[in-house]
């Protein structure tokens, strides 16, 4: 089971988990990222590609289903613009053992950080400037 959706209404964890749970997995694993503050930040805006972004998380759930023996995969990412503190993206996998959900899972966000067609802008009071790419995500998905 793979579900992939990109969406600006808020990610509801207990329901995402208790779907994933249902597969009879031994394993579930997830990641859960939340817009940061520090340095001014008050919000996050996030803009995709519709049909290629979609493509892009559900190409990348089908490799990981591929390269473990997983149950489920989901992969929820929101668009729009959001607070700090606001769930922005959830990974979460099943498996019948845990090391293939951690693995999976670690899989899925570092690839989704470089593979996906996401463009964020932060904003700070009334101002707003377009994120770059950081080496250490490049690095981070170079390793799987």
């Amino acid at each position: 089971m793979i579900r992939v959706s990109i969406d600006p209404a808020p990610i509801e964890l207990a329901l995402e988990l208790a779907a994933l749970e249902e597969r009879g997995a031994g394993g579930v694993a997830s990641f859960t990222g939340v817009v940061r503050g520090g340095d001014g930040i008050t919000a996050l805006e996030l803009e995709h590609y519709p049909g290629m972004t979609e493509d892009a998380l559900c190409t990348l759930a089908e490799a990981a289903m591929d390269r473990w023996n997983l149950l489920g995969v989901t992969v929820l990412h929101r668009v729009g613009r959001m607070a700090v503190g606001e769930r922005i993206v959830f990974i979460g996998t099943a498996a019948a053992h845990r090391r293939e959900a951690l693995e999976a899972c670690a899989y899925l966000i570092d690839r989704l950080k470089t593979d996906a067609p996401f463009w964020k802008r932060e904003w700070r009071g009334d101002a707003a400037s377009w994120v770059e790419a950081r080496a250490s995500d490049e690095a981070a998905a170079a390793k799987w």
